[in-house]
């Protein structure tokens, strides 16, 4: 395949609520993909509240706000993250993005279109919660990852989310991480109870409720905060931690389940 012809798998991680670690897992997916040799690109899309270069420890001279107002070219953005994958910073507190106009939206899929000939997957890392941006997102993935906790407000702030996407967005399959888990086997549990609400309160005669697929659980760990302080990947700090290996294996299920979807 000659790189014009080649696209790029498109996957957008989001949550119902910040602080369920969505950005964490975003980046340490990236260098698990990176390191099973993927050409892999971190598009940080919470352009009012960004943090993907903070846990990076990157500092960015431009971001894609600048890319996206013609400011900056796109080469001139794209910086190198620890493990070897690629990142394109955003920007916090530019409050235009609460609101897509049809210019941004067609800035943005163009932006797509240019970086889908030159890696092999685009992890979308989108903000929090259900905004133009979020939902602009979704629509353009070819698959949709919801980070949760146990906690009853994060799961509530989930269905919500996966409520509002897979009606705006028409995603009839949305993949789901179970964060800070404390026993083994409460993901898949979690998901099955999620699954059974969604099957109650989103059926309707246009469309079958989504399917919920459990992509998988990380367990608790106080080396997440950690690493998180320190500004490193917990795949370079800790590789062998239960946290690692558990998203060693989300990022090996992913991939599997892309080449699925493009056979």
């Amino acid at each position: 395949m000659n790189e014009a012809s080649r696209k790029a798998h498109t996957i957008a991680v989001t949550s119902g609520k910040g602080g369920v670690g969505k950005t964490f897992l975003s980046a340490n997916i990236a260098a698990a993909l990176a390191r099973a040799g993927r050409r892999v690109l971190v598009i940080d899309a919470d352009l009012g509240l960004a943090n993907l270069d903070i846990i990076l420890n990157l500092q960015p001279k431009s971001t894609l706000h600048d890319v996206l107002n013609g400011v900056v070219e796109l080469e001139d953005v794209i910086l190198t993250a620890p493990c070897g994958f690629s990142v394109l910073p955003a920007g916090s507190g530019i409050a235009e993005y609460a609101r897509l106009s049809g210019e941004l939206r067609e800035r943005m899929r163009m932006l797509l279109d240019r970086l889908g000939s030159r890696y092999d997957c685009l992890l979308i890392d989108t903000g929090a919660g259900i905004t133009d941006l979020v939902q602009y997102a979704a629509s353009l993935a070819d698959e949709l990852v919801v980070v949760t906790t146990p906690e009853p407000t994060a799961l509530a702030d989930a269905y919500a989310t996966i409520k509002v996407l897979s009606a705006d967005c028409h995603r009839s399959r949305v993949h789901l991480v179970i964060n800070q888990v404390r026993r083994p086997g409460e993901g898949v549990t979690l998901t099955k109870q999620l699954q059974q609400v969604v099957d109650r309160f989103l059926t309707s005669a246009e469309a079958p409720p989504p399917q919920l697929g459990f992509l998988g659980e990380i367990p608790h760990d106080a080396d997440v905060p950690a690493a998180v302080r320190s500004r490193r990947l917990l795949l370079e700090s800790s590789p062998g931690s239960p946290v690692s290996l558990a998203i060693t294996g989300i990022a090996g299920r992913l991939s599997r389940q892309l080449l699925a979807s493009a056979a």
